[in-house]
């Protein structure tokens, strides 16, 4: 795409952009203060993040709401809305310090009450990560407007590292409580208590942020505004970046096999940091109720019909590795001495034959559909190399795709065969991996829950009882059986521990320094 098919696409937006700035404004040599461009991509279906944990409602989401706490690139806690908190000697009783002064974006004040709302009522209703997590709480209480006190039904051995923006936003009580939390029309101003509120979102073309004059954090927020750009088209999204249009891109808005190019960009830098707490990992989602993928003999197969070696370079670019089970290489906890699928088309079609699924006309065995995730055209590429590499096996892959929206209600709600998934890790296998395979977390209607539909008693009691284990041996003990068990059983096709780059504007301060990277509040970030 040329300078001028890129002017013509965003004169396309003329009307819907007008008086919004398209670069930084602020005065020469100053460092607080302009607007910072940037791009959401794919466009968040909803911006409050405690009904909704895609990835763009958390980017931009996390501006917009906050928690007890920020996280460190080596998963230290810090502070957030908590200035100060202290655990009991038995580990069971958690107490919260929050700063003074800290206001809501409709001017009520956020108190502990707020706090307590939010975690323990309305977040293990919508939210299911955090319905693992905080339903452990037995008792919350409120000693005073500024302190929360949790006690926990027993040791739970990452609870203060489960406390971030993504997992506990905490939303203000006097809008929420009583109501029925999805359908509540002030969801449409995403009222939380971030450095920066909602002023507008004309969709499909823009979502609007200023600054939250009422911050408790003194000086900050120092942006006054950030303009998170909807642009569909990666092409598009490149040139942008080029220009000088935006300052940021993070996560799928730069496709793989532009990175090495824009990475000589002498006005940018590019990193793959910030991403520590998430680790994120993708994998092939199976439902496991239907038929055949109910028979762990054809999840199998599929592991062994995908060369994932291959695919890492191919449609990806190498930025990947290559996942072997559902714990990150990454992340504390991982068993490298699991069963290995290596490709293998001959195994695959064995498994497939002693299912009885005989090759028929055209070597088609089973026909498969595929609900392929809208987060960018890499993932339409992945689709067709996953469609080819099964249809060698006999099995025919049917592509359907949605928008964001539609995935979600449809995957949410179990009205899917195949599709792929990424989900957070969260420094801890209780945090974000526990959920995607432990019974009691089959809810429909809840993203990245068990959306598989698998069980597994065993598998359930040795996530539990490594979550409430004190012992760091013990618990490695535990997660490396539970780990063979799952690799065995191959509930979903793991793909890869995936990494993503983030280019910043060598101007802009303070953009990747936690482990959520761009998913923070951005109170410090600045133009220096």
């Amino acid at each position: 795409m040329n300078r001028r098919e890129f002017a013509k696409l965003m004169g396309v937006s003329a009307v819907a952009l007008s008086g919004i700035p398209l670069g930084v404004t602020r005065a020469v040599g100053q460092t607080k203060g302009g607007t910072l461009n940037t791009i959401i991509q794919p466009e968040p279906p909803i911006l409050v993040t405690a009904l909704n944990q895609q990835q763009p409602t958390l980017t931009l989401g996390g501006k917009i709401y906050e928690s007890l706490l920020r996280y460190s690139p080596d998963l230290k806690p810090l502070p957030g809305l908590a200035q100060s908190w202290e655990v009991s000697q038995d580990g069971l009783t958690y107490t919260f310090k929050l700063f003074p002064g800290i206001t809501f974006h409709d001017g009520k004040p956020l108190t502990a009450d707020d706090v307590i709302f939010s975690m323990t009522k309305l977040l293990p209703e919508t939210h299911a990560r955090a319905r693992g997590i905080y339903s452990r709480i037995e008792k919350a209480d409120a000693p005073d407007p500024l302190t929360v006190v949790f006690k926990l039904k027993s040791t739970f051995a990452p609870f203060l590292t489960a406390l971030d923006c993504t997992t506990g936003p905490i939303v203000p009580k006097h809008i929420y409580d009583g109501t029925e939390y999805r359908k509540n029309p002030a969801n449409a101003q995403a009222i939380g208590s971030g450095p920066f509120k909602l002023k507008e979102w004309v969709k499909g073309s823009h979502v609007h942020l200023v600054r939250h004059e009422g911050y408790y954090r003194k000086d900050e927020p120092h942006l006054d505004e950030i303009i998170y750009r909807i642009i569909p088209d990666s092409a598009s999204r490149a040139v942008a970046l080029e220009q000088g249009k935006i300052q940021l891109t993070q996560w799928n808005d730069i496709e793989m096999f532009d990175v090495a190019r824009l990475s000589k960009l002498p006005n940018f830098e590019m990193t793959t940091k910030g991403y520590e707490y998430f680790a994120p990992h993708q994998w092939l989602e199976l439902n496991n109720r239907i038929k055949p993928m109910d028979d762990k003999r054809f999840r199998q197969a599929i592991a062994y019909a995908l060369d994932l070696k291959s695919m890492a370079q191919r449609v990806y670019f190498g930025l990947p590795k290559v996942a072997t089970g559902p714990v990150s290489s990454a992340t504390r906890f991982y068993e490298k001495d699991v069963k290995r699928y290596d490709y293998s088309l001959d195994k695959a079609k064995a498994l497939l034959d002693d299912m009885g699924l005989k090759p028929g006309a055209g070597g088609k065995r089973v026909t498969i559909k595929y609900l392929t995730p809208p987060y960018g055209e890499i993932y339409q590429r992945a689709a067709e190399f996953i469609r080819q590499s099964l249809g060698r096996v006999g099995i025919d892959l049917q592509i359907e795709n949605t928008d964001v929206g539609g995935w979600a209600e449809k995957f949410s709600n179990w009205d899917y065969e195949m599709t792929g998934n990424l989900v957070y890790q969260f420094g801890d296998p209780a945090l974000g991996v526990s959920r995607t395979y432990i019974s009691s977390n089959i809810k429909k209607g809840i993203l990245f829950s068990n959306t598989a539909g698998y069980s597994n008693p065993e598998v359930d009691r040795l996530f539990e009882e490594a979550a409430t284990s004190t012992s760091e041996a013990k618990r490695q003990e535990l997660y490396s059986q539970v780990q063979k068990i799952l690799v065995e059983d191959v509930p979903v096709v793991w793909m890869f521990e995936q990494a993503y780059p983030t280019f910043i504007d060598k101007r802009l301060k303070n953009v990747t320094t936690t482990a959520i990277g761009v998913h923070e509040s951005f109170s410090d970030v600045s133009f220096g």
